[in-house]
């Protein structure tokens, strides 16, 4: 799995992965020019895309109904010990009701959908400075 960000001048960057393209960009009051989601919300757009990837696939295999279905991510930016997101809170809406065991079920399909299953447990992340050669004369 691969993405690819390059920089697009300003504070733009344009993410693309396969044939696809998504612009990060920074709100004005932060300098940017409010073209695209923060790398925050992207975040949270992951996390929410993937749980209702996961919820759509249960729902689907037990035939019922997804249409309507939405989800809220939610997160606290926090600065102590350093800046990050936490208090994540997610909210999957249907407008159907679902019986207790189909509830469990599908709770049980969301917390166990890659994202969510990636930002709950310890990783690791390694960072590489590639530059070009210097030049000796």
């Amino acid at each position: 799995m691969q993405v690819k960000i390059n920089y697009e001048g300003q504070l733009q960057f344009k993410a693309t992965a396969r044939n696809h393209y998504i612009i990060g960009d920074q709100p004005e009051e932060n300098g940017g020019e409010d073209k695209g989601m923060t790398p925050p919300e992207w975040l949270l757009a992951s996390l929410g895309s993937c749980i209702g990837l996961y919820g759509v696939k249960y729902l689907q295999s037990r035939n019922i109904d997804s249409s309507g279905l939405s989800i809220t991510v939610n997160a606290d930016k926090s600065i102590r010990p350093v800046a990050h997101l936490d208090n994540f809170q997610v909210d999957v809406s249907l407008p159907c009701s679902l019986e207790t065991k189909h509830k469990l079920g599908l709770q049980q399909a969301i917390e166990n959908c890659i994202i969510h299953n990636t930002l709950i447990h310890s990783l690791q992340i390694t960072t590489h400075i590639i530059t070009a050669p210097t030049l000796v004369k």
